[in-house]
């Protein structure tokens, strides 16, 4: 399967669901390189994909990127599949249930994926 195929997949998952605002961030002249593929909020937390084939790899940029995400308390992921999203999205459900931020509100942080 293609990148944009599985993209796309994705995209249409991700917009099925309630709580979640995606979209899908161009490439570009006028882009942020090393942007991940796919940007939504779910339940209030950012998360964002980055769409790969089952081959393909991280660029230099775009590991820097995700690594920039997730110290911001982002949550990023190198996704593969439809189902790999949902694994990734399962995982914040469980984790946003069970911690507590420093302001005693839930955070929800996730440092993996």
């Amino acid at each position: 399967m293609l990148e944009k195929d599985i993209t796309a997949a994705i995209m249409k998952y991700l917009k099925s669901l309630s709580g979640c605002f995606c979209w899908k961030q161009p490439g570009g002249l006028y882009s942020t390189a090393g942007l991940p593929d796919v940007i939504c909020c779910y339940h209030g937390m950012f998360v964002a994909f980055e769409v790969k084939t089952n081959v393909g790899r991280l660029s230099k940029l775009q590991e820097v990127t995700i690594k920039k995400i997730r110290e911001a308390d982002g949550r990023a992921f190198k996704v593969t599949s439809v189902s790999e999203a949902k694994e990734a999205l399962k995982s914040l459900e469980v984790l946003d249930e069970n911690s507590v931020g420093v302001s005693g509100q839930k955070s929800g942080s996730y440092k993996g994926g």
